[in-house]
Order: structure tokens, then C-alpha cells, then sequence
């Protein structure tokens, strides 16, 4: 926490972190409710939702390699420019065609800015607290992104479904950091050769060991955190975008109410983050890893036994609770996989996350299919069994990693 204080460049970052996500908690509310307002069935929303994805999956391994050429403080701030127009534009979308084209957009901004905003995140974060760093902007997200829904719930309440307005105040928020960021945010040179880096001197053989192979820089390969990455993206993905249509479909919530369960999380948030955050720097970074999946299947039961506000509220808690501890776990897993070859930690974290990508392609979409032809009860089972199939890869890969997951170089 100190040392948060005392950088200001983290600080910026988490604040940008902060007010991208409550600008889009209210689109991220609105716009399923919009599109089904304008005829969309359930597998086009889903589709909808997942575009954004495709789009950023698509550009991820040419933009990671942008960000490292150009910057880190110039390519945030034209992602943040990309994703203002974005809420902009979708103030005045009225045919379904436009909001493809504009999920597409925010996919692209998407694609340019999380690879930027990870470096960040682990430049400043330090080796003794990345997972803190990422903890703090998770929590600070998080929290926003609740506000946000709470406040599009409310909002579309007040104001007759008036969509327009919630995406108008969506483009303000987004365009406030913009100055900021370019003002404040430093980073550090990047070295012009790759060093080779190594682990502690006291780490054990099985800290030494590389799960599946090595990279070029020397660390661990890849591809096998893409597979999970996928893996717990596509599983938590299957509710998330949908769950205005969830709460309000089929649980029989008002928007209000949709809203309120939101703003009941964020206490949770605040706590749970910074812990999380603290348990992977300190105790065992892959064991926190693992509450991800164990929160889809105790989430997906909840809303399953009980469609009633008390139990879609404790679903959605339980799934904060989860997001919360993957968020600085994920994190420093991906600053320990980038940290062996400096000169491309923007691209290496791009492909890390290429898998959570594809996994939030897939999830909604699985969704929006299983929910027209089954029902709603087939999607529960089926996102338990994939949290169950998850947990097990996750436990397999934790295996191979140190306990810690410290950086080898920043």
C-alpha cells in the first residue's frame, strides 16, 4: 500500500482503471437491454457481446507489438481516445447493424490497451507487490464497474429506458483520464538487447522447472496459460455479459433491482481485492489462482437453486469474490512469464491473454445457444461442468510454477 502511494504513475493507472470501468459498467448495463430493445434475439446479443473479443484476439499479437515499439503512455491514451468514441458513437446507434460496428471499434481500443496497462501494472507494481498493483487497479475496476451497473439500473428506471443518456455519460467518463494520463504516466526504458533472466538463487528445482517447454527469452512457454486463461475466461464469460438479461428474464428482477446487486458487491470488492492481492505476494500466488473456478461453480448453483433476488445477489457476490482473487493472481502470473525477455513484455502479455480473449468469444456465445434451445438450466450445468474440467487443468499447471510468482526481471 505504501508504495502505491508513493508512485504516482500507478496511481494514474488505477484511476484511469477506475473511470474506463464505471464509464463502461453503465454500456456494459445498457447495451444488452438496448439490443434486445431493437430486436435482437438471445444469440445475437450474445454474439454482441462477444464481438468485442474476436475483434481484440484478432489485432492482439500485431498491437502487443505496438505498444512495445511505440510506448506504453502513448498507446494508452489513443486506446482511451478510441474507446470515448466508442460510448460516444453508441449514443447515437439506432439500427442493430451500428452496434456491431461499434462493439467492433471497442474491441480494437480493447486490443491497444490492456497490453499497455499490464506492463504498467507490473513496471510499477515491483517485484515484491505486482500482484498488489494488479489487485488495487482489479479492485478499483471492479468496485467501478458495480457503481456503474447500479447506476445504469437506476438510470434506466428514472428515466424511461432512455439509452441514449446512459451512453452520453458513458463517452464523459471515459474522455476524463485522457489528459491526465499523458501528463503523469512515466515509463521506464526499455533495454535495447533481451537479458536473460534467472530465478532467485534460492529457488528450489521445482521453482526452476518450465511447464511445457521454454520461451525464447528463457521462461516458461506460453501457450499452456493461454489454455487456461481460456479456460477460466470462457467459463465466467457465460454469465457476465448477459447477466442484466439474466436478472431481469429470468430471475423476474426489475432493472432497479438488477442494479442494486451491483452496488451490493462493491463492499465485498473493497475487502476481497486487496487480500487476495496481499495472499499471492506473500503466501501462494497459485493458490489463489484456484478460487476462480471453485466461484463459477458455487455462483452457478446459487442462481440455479434459488432465482430470486436473494440468491442472484449471492451469485453475483460469490462470482466478485472470484474475479477478485484471479485478478492479482492472473497478474503476476503474466508479469513472471514476461519478465524473461524485457523487450517484449507488451507482446508476451498480449498472447497470455489472447486465451482469456477467446474465451470471452466463446462464453456469451455458448451462452446465448444453449439458453434458445435448452434453457437456462442447461447453461448452469454446463458452465459447473466446465469450471469442474478448470479447476483440475489449474491445479495441473500450478504444479509446475513456484509458489510465488516473482517477476525475474521488471
Amino acid at each position: 500500500m505504501k508504495r502505491l502511494v508513493t508512485n504516482s504513475s500507478l496511481l494514474v493507472v488505477i484511476g484511469e482503471g477506475f473511470s474506463s470501468r464505471l464509464s463502461f459498467g453503465l454500456v456494459s448495463f445498457a447495451l444488452p437491454l438496448y439490443a434486445l430493445h431493437l430486436g435482437l434475439s438471445l444469440s445475437e446479443i450474445g454474439f454482441l457481446i462477444a464481438l468485442n473479443a474476436i475483434i481484440a484476439l484478432i489485432f492482439k499479437s500485431f498491437t502487443g507489438r505496438v505498444v512495445d515499439r511505440f510506448g506504453l503512455r502513448r498507446s494508452l491514451a489513443t486506446a482511451i481516445g478510441l474507446r470515448s468514441v466508442v460510448a460516444l458513437a453508441l449514443g447515437f446507434a439506432a439500427i442493430p447493424w451500428q452496434l456491431f460496428g461499434i462493439r467492433a471499434l471497442q474491441g480494437v481500443s480493447e486490443s491497444l490497451r490492456n497490453p499497455a496497462v499490464n506492463v504498467l501494472l507490473a513496471e510499477h507494481g515491483g517485484k515484491k507487490a505486482v500482484a498488489s498493483a494488479f489487485a488495487w487497479y482489479g479492485t478499483a475496476k471492479s468496485m467501478a464497474g458495480a457503481l456503474g451497473k447500479a447506476a445504469a439500473g437506476i438510470l434506466l428506471t428514472l428515466t424511461a429506458s432512455n439509452f441514449s443518456l446512459i451512453f452520453l455519460v458513458s463517452f464523459v467518463l471515459s474522455a476524463l483520464p485522457l489528459f491526465v494520463v499523458m501528463r503523469y504516466v512515466k515509463e521506464r526504458r526499455t533495454e535495447t538487447t533481451s537479458p536473460v533472466a534467472t530465478l532467485k538463487p534460492e529457488a528450489s528445482v521445482a521453482e526452476r522447472a518450465r511447464p511445457v517447454g521454454d520461451s525464447p527469452g528463457g521462461g516458461p512457454a506460453v501457450l499452456p496459460f493461454m489454455g487456461l486463461g481460456f479456460l477460466i475466461s470462457a467459463t465466467t464469460k457465460m454469465l457476465h455479459g448477459l447477466f442484466p438479461v439474466l436478472a431481469t428474464q429470468y430471475a423476474g428482477l426489475s432493472a432497479a433491482e438488477a442494479g442494486l446487486i451491483y452496488l451490493a458487491s462493491t463492499a465485498v470488492i473493497l475487502v476481497s481485492g486487496p487480500l487476495f492481492g496481499w495472499l499471492s505476494d506473500n503466501v501462494s500466488g497459485k493458490a489463489v489462482l484456484l478460487v476462480r473456478s471453485i466461484a463459477n461453480i458455487v455462483s452457478s448453483v446459487c442462481y440455479l437453486v434459488a432465482p430470486n433476488l436473494a440468491g442472484v445477489a449471492t451469485g453475483k457476490i460469490v462470482d466478485d469474490i472470484g474475479k477478485a482473487a484471479f485478478n492479482p493472481a492472473w497478474g503476476s502470473l503474466m508479469a513472471y512469464v514476461a519478465s524473461f525477455d524485457r523487450k517484449r513484455r507488451a507482446r508476451t502479455m498480449s498472447l497470455m491473454s489472447m486465451g482469456d480473449d477467446a474465451g470471452e468469444i466463446v462464453g456469451p456465445i455458448l451462452t446465448g445457444l444453449l439458453w434458445s434451445t435448452w434453457g437456462i438450466v442447461a447453461v448452469f450445468g454446463v458452465r459447473i461442468g466446465l469450471a469442474a474440467i478448470t479447476e483440475v487443468y489449474a491445479l495441473i499447471l500450478a504444479m509446475r510454477l513456484p509458489s510465488r510468482l516473482v517477476p525475474a526481471r521488471i
